[in-house]
């Protein structure tokens, strides 16, 4: 440093969900893999919600009409976006929405169902079991075992950090 210049840069330290980011990037460097779970994890997350709704629920008469809309995913749910909560509410609001949809196409299932479609939970299996095999696809190729292998709360980061590169990409602050 020159005589005079007295610069001092501060530098922040990272958040706790950029340190897992950054440790759940490590295995998902190859472009291919990357891609594979733009697919792979929103399914997961769909048909593992899909398959939570499905185990039957005690009937509890004071909701009424919505007694079918208590379920034991609606403690995945809530349990999973405080988890996301505590890492970032950014994230975690826009996870809400995305479980919301999601939900929304599960009741859609329900309804093809009752109409003489397949069993819902049915449905959600095969979707589970392909979009497994696909990550698992996608591992190969980027010569890294799954992170949830090492630590299995990466099962929970996988969709938020798909969430974030959309936040980064629109400029919104996660």
């Amino acid at each position: 440093m020159k005589k005079g210049q007295n610069k001092v840069v501060q530098v922040e330290p990272k958040r706790p969900v950029d340190v897992l980011f950054d440790k759940y990037a490590e295995s998902h460097q190859d472009h291919t893999n990357k891609l594979i779970h733009w697919i792979c994890v929103p399914l997961i997350v769909f048909s593992l919600l899909g398959l939570v709704w499905a185990i039957p629920f005690p009937h509890l008469e004071f909701l009424g009409k919505y007694n079918g809309f208590l379920n034991w995913a609606s403690f995945l749910i809530a349990f999973s976006l405080y988890y996301y909560f505590i890492l970032s509410p950014a994230l975690s609001f826009l996870m809400l929405w995305v479980v919301g949809l999601m939900s929304y196409f599960i009741v859609q299932l329900e309804y093809w169902e009752a109409a003489g479609g397949p069993a819902f939970w049915l449905v959600c299996l095969v979707i589970f079991v392909i979009a497994w095999i696909g990550q698992f696809i996608g591992h190969k190729i980027e010569g890294k075992k799954p992170s949830f292998l090492e630590d299995v709360k990466f099962l929970l980061i996988g969709p938020i950090w798909l969430l974030h590169f959309i936040c980064k990409k629109i400029g919104i602050r996660y």
